[in-house]
C-alpha cells in the first residue's frame, strides 16, 4: 500500500540528519577524478540499532559480507556508516576485503568506537580498488565536518551518475511527543533491487526493539526499493541500512511508526525510478485483485521492468497488449476474462475485452508526462484488475530511451 502524508506525519526540510543526536558529513576525498564529493559518514547516538537489507546475488563486493556479518555478530547494535562512491570494490579479491577492513578500523579509531559497529558501503565502477591512500587521508577531515546539519553534504557525496541529490525528512507526534524520520539514497541505473548500484538510509530518533525493528524495514523494503525498477540488472552493492535511536515507543504506536517509515522509504525509492538513466518519465503501476499483495506487486514490477512498455511510454504509445502480455509473463495466474486496464483515466480494457478509446488522448496525457522536471511526481500511471481480491500492489520505473544506452556505452570509457 502507498502511503501519503497525514495527521501523523508531515515532510520537513532536510535528510538524515533530522531526528535527534544523529550527524553526518560529506566531503571530496580526491576519489573521483570529476572532483565531486566521493566519501560521506553517517554517525548515530549510542544505543542505536540498525537492520540491513542487501542484494541477493551471489557477486556480490566483500563490503556486504562485512555488513552482514557484523550485523549479526553485533546484534544490530551500529554507530556509524562510511560511505564511498566511484568505486564499488566489487570482484577485488581478498584485497578489496582488507581495504574495507583496514578503513572501518581507522574509522573507528577516530570516534572512539570498537571497529565492530562501523559498517561501509560502497559505489561505483565493478572491479576497481578504492585508492585507499586518498580514503584514509580523507577521514579527519570527514570526522571533523560531522554535523547535525551535514545531512545534505552526505547525500550528495554518495552519487554517481545520479543527476541529483535523493533526501527527505518527515515529523509526526507519537505518544505525544515529536519523532523524526531522515533518508537518503543514491541510484540511476543498474536498478533491479532484489532484497543495484542502489544505496539507501534511513534514521528514526524513536527507540523499538530490534526484531521488531527488522520485521518493520523487511516490509518497507518489499513496498519500495524492492517494488522499483529502471532496467532489470541487479547491483553487486544493493544495500539498505536503517538506524534507530531514541526513547522507545509502545507497542500501540508501532503501526503509525511503519506507516512514517513507508513514506519516506518510497519517496526515496521514487526518486530513484524517476532519475533513472536517460529517463524522462516515472511509471507507476497498480495492480489490484491478486490473492495477496505480494502478487500484486509482482505483477506491477513486470510491467514496470518490461522494455517493450518501457519503450511505448518513451514513445507516447498507448499500446496495451504489451502491458497485459507483461502481467501474463508474471508468474502468478490470471483469468484474462477478468482484467480490466487503464492509463490515467482512460479506460482501454473491461473484462477481457479491448474498449473503444481516444488513442490520441491517451497518448497525450502520456506526453505531458514525459520530458519534464524528472523529480516532479507526475508519472504516467497505469492501473490493472484481475480479479475481486482486496489485494493492492505498487511498482515503479521509468521509460526507456536511447540516452540510456549512450550512457552505459560509454560508463568507463
Amino acid at each position: 500500500m502507498v502511503y501519503s502524508t497525514s495527521s501523523k506525519w508531515s515532510l520537513i526540510s532536510g535528510g538524515i540528519t533530522r531526528p535527534k543526536g544523529f550527524r553526518a558529513s560529506g566531503i571530496k576525498a580526491g576519489l573521483k577524478s570529476s572532483g565531486k564529493p566521493d566519501l560521506a559518514l553517517l554517525v548515530a547516538p549510542q544505543g542505536a540499532i540498525c537492520s540491513g537489507t542487501f542484494t541477493k546475488s551471489y557477486v556480490r563486493a566483500a563490503c556486504i559480507d562485512l555488513c552482514v556479518d557484523r550485523l549479526r555478530l553485533s546484534d544490530g547494535k551500529v554507530r556509524a556508516l562510511l560511505i564511498n562512491s566511484g568505486h564499488a570494490n566489487a570482484c577485488t579479491g581478498d584485497h578489496g576485503l582488507g581495504d574495507s577492513l583496514l578503513a572501518t578500523k581507522a574509522l573507528s579509531e577516530r570516534l572512539g568506537i570498537n571497529p565492530e559497529q562501523v559498517l561501509m558501503c560502497s559505489t561505483g565502477v565493478i572491479g576497481e580498488l578504492i585508492p585507499m591512500d586518498k580514503l584514509l587521508a580523507g577521514l579527519d577531515p570527514l570526522v571533523e565536518s560531522l554535523s547535525d546539519g551535514g545531512g545534505s553534504a552526505a547525500a550528495q557525496a554518495i552519487l554517481t551518475t545520479d543527476l541529483v541529490e535523493k533526501q527527505i525528512a518527515v515529523e509526526g507526534y507519537l505518544e505525544g511527543r515529536r519523532v523524526r524520520i531522515g533518508g537518503m539514497a543514491k541510484g540511476s541505473g543498474m536498478i533491479h533491487p532484489n532484497m543495484s548500484t542502489m544505496l539507501g538510509y534511513l534514521t528514526c530518533d524513536a527507540g523499538v526493539p530490534i526484531d521488531t525493528w527488522r520485521r518493520m524495514i523487511g516490509k518497507v523494503v518489499d513496498c519500495s526499493f524492492n517494488s522499483i525498477t529502471v532496467d532489470g540488472d541487479t547491483s553487486t552493492n544493493d544495500a539498505f541500512l536503517a538506524l534507530s535511536a531514541g526513547e522507545p515507543l509502545q507497542k500501540a504506536s508501532y503501526h503509525d511508526l511503519e506507516i512514517g517509515l513507508r513514506l519516506v522509504a518510497q519517496h526515496l525509492a521514487k526518486a530513484i525510478a524517476r532519475d533513472g538513466e536517460g529517463a524522462n518519465a516515472l511509471i507507476e503501476v497498480q495492480v489490484e485483485g491478486t490473492g495477496t499483495d505480494g502478487e500484486a506487486r509482482q505483477i506491477a514490477r513486470t510491467i514496470c521492468g518490461s522494455s517493450l512498455v518501457k519503450t511505448a511510454v518513451h514513445g507516447a504509445d498507448p499500446n496495451w497488449g504489451r502491458i497485459v502480455a507483461a502481467a501474463g509473463r508474471a508468474g502468478i495466474a490470471l483469468d484474462l476474462k477478468r482484467l480490466s486496464l487503464w492509463i490515467g483515466h482512460y479506460q482501454l480494457m473491461s473484462q477481457g475485452a479491448p474498449l473503444d478509446f481516444d488513442r490520441q488522448a491517451v497518448s497525450t496525457y502520456m506526453k505531458q508526462r514525459l520530458h519534464g522536471d524528472y523529480m516532479v511526481d507526475d508519472s504516467v500511471c497505469i492501473r490493472l484488475n484481475v480479479g475481486e481480491e482486496p489485494s493492492l500492489g505498487f511498482a515503479w520505473g521509468c521509460d526507456l530511451s536511447d540516452r540510456y544506452v549512450r550512457i552505459n556505452a560509454d560508463y568507463t570509457t
